[in-house]
Formats: C-alpha cells, sequence, structure tokens
C-alpha cells in the first residue's frame, strides 16, 4: 500500500486528500475506487489507518478534506476535541459551514481523482459520523458513478432538514449499507424508520444493522467510544459489502 498526499482542485479552491494506492502485488483483478469521507474531526492518522486497511484489499482509497474551505485547522484530539471551549466550537462552526450540496458538488472531482489514479467500475463511497451522511448524498448526486454507499454512525441520516439523504431516496442506484449505534442522538429510532420507509418506497437495495451496545464512533481507533470488536465487526460487514458490490 502506497499513500501519496494530493491536492484536488474543486469549485471552491484546492481540498487536500490522502491517495491509498494497493500494492501492485495485491490479487485483485478489479481495483475499484472508494471514497472514505471523514468524521467530524478531520484528516488525521487515524482516518489513514482506515483508508490503508483498505488499499490492503484491493481498493484506491481517497480521503479529502472536506474542511478545505477553512485553510489550515487541527490536527484534532478525537476524545477532547468537543470538551474544550476553543475547538468545540472552531469544528461547529466547520461542520455547520460544510453542507450536504458542498460535498456532493466536491465529490464530482474526488470521482475525477480516483479515475486518474487508474480506479476501475463504479466507486463505493464509505463515511463516518458527519460523513456518513455525505456517502448517501453521493450516492443520489452520482448514481451513475457510484454502485456502493455505506454509512457508520452516520448522523442526521433522515432529519428534518430540506438536505436530509432519505428525501433523496429516489435518486440512489447504488446498493447501501447502514451500520447505525447502538444508542446515537444524532440517528434516532424514529430516524431510522423514516431512513427505511424511504429506502423501501424508492426501491434502494440496502441493509440497516443495528450496532447494539456500541455508541456514535465506535468504528474509529482514536475516538473515545472505540470498541474493537464492534469495529471489527463493521470492517466484516464493510469489505464483504464492498467486495459483492464493486468486485
Amino acid at each position: 500500500m502506497t499513500k501519496h498526499a494530493i491536492d484536488i482542485q474543486t469549485a471552491d479552491g484546492i481540498a487536500k486528500a490522502g491517495l491509498f494506492l494497493p500494492d501492485a502485488a495485491s490479487p485483485a483483478i478489479i481495483r475499484p475506487g472508494v471514497i472514505l469521507y471523514m468524521d467530524a474531526f478531520g484528516l488525521r492518522a487515524a482516518l489513514d489507518q482506515m483508508a490503508a486497511r483498505l488499499s490492503r484489499e484491493g481498493y484506491t482509497v481517497l480521503v479529502p478534506d472536506l474542511f478545505y474551505r477553512f485553510g489550515a485547522y487541527g490536527p484534532f484530539d478525537a476524545g477532547t476535541a468537543f470538551k474544550e471551549e476553543a475547538s468545540g466550537r472552531q469544528l461547529r462552526a466547520m461542520i455547520d459551514g460544510t453542507s450536504q450540496a458542498m460535498t456532493a458538488a466536491d465529490t464530482a472531482h474526488f470521482l475525477d481523482a480516483l479515475a486518474d489514479a487508474g480506479a476501475g467500475g463504479p466507486a463505493g463511497v464509505v463515511g463516518y459520523c458527519m460523513g456518513g451522511s455525505r456517502a448517501l448524498s453521493a450516492a443520489a448526486a452520482y448514481p451513475d458513478r457510484i454502485g456502493a454507499a455505506a454509512s457508520f454512525h452516520g448522523g442526521n441520516l433522515a432529519s428534518d432538514k430540506p438536505d436530509s439523504p432519505h428525501l433523496r431516496a429516489a435518486s440512489i442506484k447504488a446498493r447501501v449499507h447502514v451500520g447505525a449505534a447502538g444508542v446515537d442522538g444524532s440517528f434516532t429510532p424514529e430516524q431510522a424508520a423514516l431512513l427505511v420507509q424511504a429506502f423501501r418506497a424508492a426501491g434502494v437495495d440496502f441493509v440497516l444493522e443495528n450496532y447494539v451496545g456500541m455508541a456514535h464512533g465506535w468504528c474509529v481507533p482514536d475516538h473515545s467510544v472505540y470498541n474493537e470488536a464492534g469495529a471489527e465487526r463493521h470492517w466484516r460487514r464493510l469489505l464483504a459489502f464492498l467486495g459483492e458490490t464493486l468486485k
């Protein structure tokens, strides 16, 4: 696995990204592209670790900075950043200032970067925390370019906001896997019911799995609620899902 730091030109500036290329010796014949949408704490070593693991399975993985419009920031400690006044205020401003529409527009350039790197076939998208909703929105925005979309502990997947991903279910052609934290204030049972209703009405090929006992953030290794057993379960589901859909 090889990591390259790249710059991606978008309509609003330059987004930095990590590009992870599978080893030439990888047994994969098809090397699909996967966008890994970050959680709220931005680019850092923990996400590199996750992208590298995906890449070792034969995927070309892109981890873009969704907060690039705000210039330099962080790195943030995922365990304490929201507890500290200054970093918490900065993070909330960046989250609120990075809309679904912005990330959807950026995703066209992210997909082009994967194609330029040699990724073949429909792409996959996977997101964590705020990235989970971005993954579903991307699948709706680019139905002919994205074949698999996964969200883990994604927040606000079926909210009352006009850009909520569930409202665009009819545009999704990709297969979808949603892994929900057992107790998560940002994705309540009521939201889960709305998401299921929207997906079933739209004929989306989806699975929603409830990770009982897991807290929001359990998949990401530097998060304060990281759970190794739960994270490994998520890896088994994700790799099977991507393999069945993209390879």
